[in-house]
């Protein structure tokens, strides 16, 4: 049976940890420092993106290249779906090629789900509409363990557009079962209802509206993507900035230990005031990318090495 990484949810401690030890393992290599050994020498990986990435279908590229392995890459708009071939026949045929592997993003929550129900070949979910992307929720927790140490006792604010967050699912589920404290930060217009109606999601998730009576104590922030291509400018006022951006004066108040991050693409002057997120001293935006190859070497060594 092959191995599949479908999401963070249901993941026990030791085996996310195992997935962070392996890739912290690979961040040399990651940064083109030292060669990793070609583990996936005779691997065919399909990169198969039916929505916009930079960051995740790059890194899964340099990730396959760096172990040695040989990727295919398709894109919804060059791809037989505009023809109206379905995503589920899409994915039959591109396994029909002989590939080992699958990585697949698509607005459909549960489409690499079901895709693995379906093909005999690993499939990696690089983001599934508004359910996961398990990925990007292991390259914040590797860059919160090398910048704190580790996780017990940290308190982690996320912050922004959380309702539409693939992202915020998976750091949520990965953080707290790894023993942070997790704070939810937002509009209410942006907070999923389920939050909404619960007080406190889990003993180490609250919810807030107020981002300035929260700064005093967190250790990392992780700034969110107002999603508008998922329909969330109608739910934002047009004073965001003001009330949830993180400002060089909200950063000043930040503790001197807490560190900034960003899944990208950041809206600047929005979410994130270009100097807070250009400050080295305190952002980790572009390590997270560097560490996003990383957990993706880790990731396709997990589903495809023997």
């Amino acid at each position: 049976m092959p191995r599949h990484l479908l999401q963070l949810e249901g993941l026990d401690a030791p085996a996310l940890t195992a997935l962070l030890d392996r890739a912290e393992s690979f961040i040399p290599a990651a940064r083109g420092e030292a060669a990793a050994p070609a583990s996936l020498a005779d691997k065919l990986v399909a990169n198969l993106f039916f929505e916009d990435s930079t960051r995740t279908r790059l890194s899964f590229e340099a990730a396959a290249a760096r172990l040695g392995a040989r990727s295919l890459a398709l894109q919804g708009s060059g791809s037989s779906a505009s023809k109206g071939e379905t995503f589920l026949d899409t994915a039959l045929n591109v396994e029909a090629l002989g590939v080992d592997a699958i990585v697949v993003r698509t607005d459909l929550s549960g489409g690499p789900a079901q895709l693995a129900q379906h093909v005999r070949c690993a499939v990696i979910n690089a983001g599934d509409g508004r359910h996961e992307h398990p990925t990007q929720g292991l390259l914040d927790c590797l860059t919160i363990r090398r910048a704190l140490g580790g996780f017990q006792g940290a308190t982690i604010a996320i912050v922004g557009d959380i309702a539409n967050s693939r992202v915020a699912r998976s750091a949520l589920h990965a953080l707290t079962t790894l023993g942070a404290k997790v704070r939810l930060i937002g509009p209410p217009t942006l907070m999923p209802k389920s939050f909404v109606q619960v007080p406190a999601v889990a003993e180490n998730v609250s919810i807030s509206n107020d981002l300035d009576a929260n700064l005093h104590d967190l250790d990392a922030v992780m700034m969110l993507r107002v999603q508008l291509e998922r329909a969330a400018g109608g739910s934002i006022a047009s004073d965001y900035r003001v009330q949830y951006g993180l400002t060089r004066d909200r950063a000043a108040r930040l503790p001197a230990r807490c560190i900034v991050m960003h899944p990208g693409p950041v809206n600047r002057g929005v979410e994130v005031d270009d100097d807070v997120a250009d400050d080295r001293r305190r952002s980790q935006i572009l390590l997270q990318v560097t560490h996003g190859v990383a957990v993706r070497m880790a990731v396709l060594d997990y589903c495809l090495s023997r």
